[in-house]
């Protein structure tokens, strides 16, 4: 059995996923970080490399196991979590990072099948992550302190011209949250939501491809901070909401995103 915190991280491959496993490690976690690593067909973003989760294992030999995952599969989901409770008999953290892009046009002109990928992605991809391994957090003795965070967006709170899909499917990922925070009361597990801003990552550059922008920049016209965000920050907040001292803070979203928001 390990004998400190375990996490496991979707999305790994992507910058904020990397920033979050990097940050969790820090923190004294060992963490399972796992991508698809593939293209989605339908999503505009570029899918994470194969070279980038070997790159978190090769950072933090031994603090990071890593594997080839697709979180919309819910009996792939189930064999990982299966795979973590071999190996480790315990599971504290899961942060659900994985996530994917489409757009840039009227919703109306939206072409066939678009949200259902974005549902997928977005939200089944949150909900296969939470089905197959809340049960394993429950097994823990009480008191217990693990935590489920979900990344959702700005767009999960505002409606964001071209981009219906992508900010339905966040809106539910809050949503879904929300319930799940609600079917955790009194088990010592928190359930919260990550709402970042324009965050510098290769998706922000999809997004802003899909604007026919030749730069990020732009996509921080509406934060208050005047910037574009980067995925250290956004890890940061994960990490709070990771850690004992976030205990109070359940069914909530932390709106990390410049003041986009307010």
């Amino acid at each position: 059995m390990t004998p400190g915190p375990v996490a496991l991280v979707s999305g790994a491959a992507g910058g904020m996923g990397g920033a979050i496993v990097a940050g969790l490690v820090e923190d004294g976690f060992h963490v399972v970080g796992v991508d698809a690593c593939a293209p989605m067909p339908g999503a505009a973003s570029r899918p994470g490399r194969e070279q980038a989760l070997r790159d978190l294992e090769s950072r933090s030999p031994g603090r990071v196991d890593t594997a080839i995952i697709d979180v919309r599969h819910g009996a792939a989901v189930g064999r990982l979590i299966e795979s973590i409770d071999s190996a480790h008999q315990r599971l504290d953290v899961v942060v659900a990072a994985a996530g994917a892009v489409a757009g840039g046009h009227a919703m109306w002109e939206a072409p066939e099948g678009e949200l259902d990928v974005m549902l997928d992605v977005n939200l089944r991809g949150v909900w296969n992550l939470a089905a197959a391994a809340v049960p394993l957090m429950l097994r823990a003795e009480p008191p217990r302190s693990g935590r489920f965070i979900a990344i959702a967006s700005a767009a999960g709170h505002r409606g964001l011209q071209q981009l219906t899909a992508y900010g339905a499917s966040k809106h539910a990922v809050v949503g879904l949250v929300s319930g799940l925070a609600a079917d955790l009361r009194g088990s010592g597990i928190t359930a919260t939501v990550v709402s970042p801003g324009s965050t510098r990552t290769e998706m922000l550059a999809a997004t802003a491809a899909l604007y026919g922008l030749d730069s990020v920049e732009p996509l921080a016209e509406r934060h208050l901070v005047e910037r574009v965000l980067e995925p250290d920050e956004i890890a940061d907040a994960v990490r709070w909401l990771s850690s004992p001292r976030s205990g109070a803070v359940t069914g909530a979203v932390l709106h990390v995103d410049g003041g986009f928001t307010t």
